[in-house]
Order: C-alpha cells, then sequence, then structure tokens
C-alpha cells in the first residue's frame, strides 16, 4: 500500500494501553492521567484480525507500544498471535524495560524480535527525578537480560535541556558510556512537543551531533541496517554499540515515512502531529467485515499528510498527550 505521496506503508506501531508505572515529567503530570477503561480498549483478538487485515495492505512489521505495554496483562500472548500471522516479518516492543526481566522467556518464545527501552539518564538520582519512580538499576538489569536473551536492544533517550531541573544539570553525554560498554543502539530523540512536552526548551540532534565530532573526530557514519525508523547512525572508535539521532523536529524526515498508527481504543492515526484519526471499533464490534475495515485502513493510509508541522505550534491540532496516543 503506497499513499497519496507514493511512499510505501509498511509498518503499523499498536499501543496496547494507556496506563504506565512511570510518571515522567515531559510525558504526564505526577498524578497520572485519567485512563481509558479496560472494555473500550481492543481485544488481543481484536488487534490480532486488524495486523491480519494489514499484511493484506502491506504491513510486515508490528511495534507494540503503550503507555507501558507490559503492565497489559498476559502481553506475550498477544505477541504470539500477531508473530503467527503470514506475512508478519518482524515484532517489537517499546517498553521502559521495569517489567521486562519478568517477561522475557515467555516474549522470546512467543516471537518478539526486538526491544526499545525508554532511558534518559545514567544517574540514579536524576534518574527518579524524572519518572518520578526509582528504579535505574532495574531499566539497567533489563537491558543486560534482553541482550542475553539475543534480542536487537535500542536505548532511546530523550534530549532534555541542561536546565531540566532548577538545581541539577541533565547531560545526554552521560549516556555514550552504555553504548561504549554494551552493543546497543543508543538513540538521541528530539523530544517533540506534544502533552506535557510542549512547555520545555527542545534541545536540537544538530547540537548533538556537532558535540560528538567535537568529542569523537572518528565519528564515523554508520549505513548499515538498524531497522525500519528514521535514525540515522553513526559508529564512534572503541564502541560496542551504535549512536543515533532521530531528527523529530530538526531534520524532518517525513518524506521517508513508511507507518501508520492503531491506539488502543481501535483508531488509525496517520500522523502524530493531526488529531485526525479513522476509528475501526465500532466496525469491528458491530459485526463489520474484513473487507469494511480493509476499507477504513486504505482511507487512513490515502490520508497521512505530506509533512508534520510540530515547527509551527498553532498548526498542531493533536491535543492528546503521548501516552493516550501511543508513541
Amino acid at each position: 500500500m503506497r499513499d497519496s505521496f507514493d511512499r510505501e506503508i509498511d509498518y503499523m506501531r499498536i499501543s496496547v494501553t494507556d496506563r504506565c508505572n512511570l510518571r515522567c515529567r515531559y510525558c504526564m503530570p505526577e498524578g497520572g492521567i485519567r485512563t481509558i477503561p479496560m472494555p473500550e480498549l481492543l481485544t488481543y483478538e481484536e488487534i490480532a484480525r486488524v495486523c491480519q487485515i494489514g499484511v493484506g495492505l502491506g504491513i510486515r512489521k508490528i511495534r507494540l507500544t503503550g503507555g507501558e505495554p507490559l503492565v497489559r496483562t498476559d502481553l506475550p500472548k498477544l505477541i504470539a498471535m500477531i508473530s503467527r500471522i503470514p506475512g508478519i516479518e518482524r515484532v517489537s516492543m517499546t517498553t521502559n524495560g521495569i517489567l521486562l526481566p519478568k517477561y522475557l522467556p515467555e516474549l522470546t518464545a512467543a516471537g518478539l524480535h526486538g526491544v526499545n527501552i525508554s532511558l534518559d539518564t545514567l544517574n540514579p538520582d536524576m534518574f527518579c527525578r524524572i519518572t518520578r519512580v526509582d528504579a535505574l538499576q532495574k531499566v539497567l538489569d533489563s537491558i543486560r537480560a534482553a541482550l542475553d536473551a539475543g534480542l536487537k536492544v535500542k536505548v532511546n533517550t530523550v534530549l532534555l535541556p541542561r536546565d531540566f531541573f532548577d538545581d541539577a544539570v541533565v547531560d545526554w553525554r552521560e549516556m555514550l558510556a552504555l553504548a561504549k560498554e554494551l552493543p546497543v543502539d543508543l538513540r538521541f530523540i528530539e523530544l517533540m512537543p506534544i502533552g506535557e512536552g510542549k512547555q520545555y526548551y527542545h534541545v536540537t540532534g544538530e547540537e548533538v551531533l556537532s558535540s560528538l565530532r567535537e568529542m569523537y573526530p572518528a565519528l564515523q557514519d554508520d549505513h548499515t541496517v538498524h531497522g525500519s525508523g528514521p535514525a540515522v547512525y553513526y559508529r564512534i572508535p572503541g564502541f560496542a554499540g551504535s549512536v543515533g539521532l532521530i531528527l523529530a523536529m530538526h531534520g524532518k524526515f517525513c518524506h521517508e515515512c513508511n507507518r501508520i498508527r492503531l491506539s488502543a481504543t481501535g483508531k488509525i492515526k496517520p500522523c502524530l502531529c493531526y488529531a485526525e484519526t479513522f476509528n475501526l471499533q465500532p466496525v469491528i464490534r458491530g459485526g463489520g467485515s474484513d473487507a469494511q475495515i480493509r476499507e477504513i485502513m486504505k482511507k487512513a493510509i490515502y490520508a497521512k499528510p505530506a509533512a508534520h508541522c510540530f515547527e509551527t505550534l498553532q498548526d498542531v491540532s493533536e491535543e492528546h498527550r503521548m501516552v493516550s496516543i501511543g508513541g
């Protein structure tokens, strides 16, 4: 399936819940959010059906997100259901890692190929202040456990301004120690102005790359394939892992966009920036046919805009928090 701008759409990100066991300051308020009642969430069988239909439209790669996907009961069951669908080439998951070691044997047995683990600092106090939970060691243990299990591991680090806190400095450079020691893809991500993220100054990927070139003059472009996402990768001599940049704000990669999103309630979202969605749930629960669901998905794909408009906030129509969208 190609959209109206001739981009091939082969990747679907699926939010399975809006619940999370962290309270990251740039993502949600300290008291959390009003969560969606469970009966309104798509069942695993309904999600698998959408994936099956998606394969007929060219979807080949699935990523499960949240909130935190592992807070939803029996997630390995869903992964097994999706990975068994003929035509699905890869099933991966984005997680904060806290619950990952507990479920790793079931997840790998179900067919999980890789994990993106969110981690913004290696400082225990800073981690606690950012996430409002004291759990850094659990996340670090989960990274090692995932590597030991043979999974492809990417670490997602949101670029926060140095003065994110009045009395302490947030420094992305500290995260480089992780890529030096472990064979992970460390990706620095520009913070998008969605939800709580609107109130913070955004560190640019260009600033990071410029600093990397100064720190490591032998920095090399890495053209090997790391996945199906928009990250640009670099190799630092002597590092076990790679360093990537996702320039969501200052390096528009919309011309290469290959994805759609399915919300936990069954809405297809063509672009993070805009509020427009295409609701599958009434058709799914109203006895609609696969052909009817397929037509809605086709319309959603064809409705993908040429590009986001995060650089002009007055044009951004999405008002939900990222935790509710499934970034």
